[in-house]
């Protein structure tokens, strides 16, 4: 049966937050993402390849909400590898746009102990313009489950939570590929997929893409569905917000983990937890 979406969250630390059929209090959920050694952080590492650098540690002691860039073993390369488990700040992200020919940049990050990626895309600046080749923002689609139905918009989980939209140009997914559990990343090497370019209308074209290097799925973190997966311990079916797969044996696309920006550093939200447990 599918779930039904939750209410937006709220400032009540002991608010439920479903997980199957466990019930986790945020409390409890910080704890969970920072110390376990299984479940959504489990993984073999001996299949990840070059993309196990990207594994977040089983442990930490902040404990708080902040995303942390992870650079681990790309410190002279990637462009926040200075960074290395320092909290991710909004103006990082505009500066590095700057750099890019269409105003996009993106990072690897660790949040409570699980593999995330952020995205800035320029959508205020140009959303009110014609669309055209190099002028991203995001797009609001239909998502298709892996027969090809179509499973709904992304308006329809949108609409009842404004913060599943995102937020400050910024959007936040759980980078654990939906094929078989490795770590996608953007622009985490070269090839058509991950050039610094952007074409409208969803398709499997070149540039702004994440990228998963084990087997080479794609998803755009520019196209916004809602589709659906399955709880891997116990088979619930739910229905999640997230970003669509383009291309490669990932049967779907990647869910939003909902953030906010607080002081300049990107925080991410406990409100859907359950939809990262496609991976457990």
């Amino acid at each position: 049966m599918d779930r039904k979406l939750r209410p937006g969250p709220t400032n009540d630390t002991t608010e439920l937050v479903q997980n199957g059929t466990n019930l986790l209090n945020r409390r409890k959920f910080l704890r969970y993402g920072l110390n376990s050694a299984t479940g959504v952080i489990a993984v073999t590492l001996g299949a990840l390849g070059f993309a196990s650098v990207l594994m977040p540690p089983s442990g930490s002691s902040s404990g708080d909400l902040a995303v942390k860039y992870w650079a681990k073993g790309r410190e002279d390369e990637a462009w926040y590898g200075a960074d290395h488990l320092q909290p991710m700040k909004k103006s990082d992200f505009v500066e590095q746009a700057k750099t890019s020919s269409v105003g996009m940049s993106g990072a690897q990050g660790v949040w409570n102990g699980l593999p995330v990626n952020v995205t800035y895309v320029p959508h205020s600046k140009n959303s009110n313009k014609p669309i055209a080749n190099n002028i991203p923002r995001f797009q609001l689609t239909e998502g298709k489950d892996a027969t090809g139905k179509v499973i709904g918009h992304f308006e329809d989980l949108s609409d009842a939570d404004p913060s599943l939209f995102p937020s400050e140009d910024l959007i936040m997914v759980f980078s654990r590929c939906t094929h078989l559990c490795c770590i996608p990343g953007w622009q985490l090497v070269a090839n058509d997929y991950t050039e610094d370019s952007w074409t409208p209308g969803g398709g499997d074209v070149k540039g702004s893409k994440m990228f998963c290097i084990c087997h080479s799925s794609r998803f755009n973190p520019t196209v916004l569905e809602m589709n659906t997966n399955r709880n891997r311990s116990n088979g619930q079916t739910f229905k999640y917000a997230g970003i669509a797969r383009a291309g490669g044996p990932a049967p779907v696309g990647l869910p939003i983990i909902p953030l906010a920006v607080n002081s300049d550093v990107i925080e991410g939200l406990t409100t859907y937890v359950d939809w990262l447990t496609y991976c457990d």
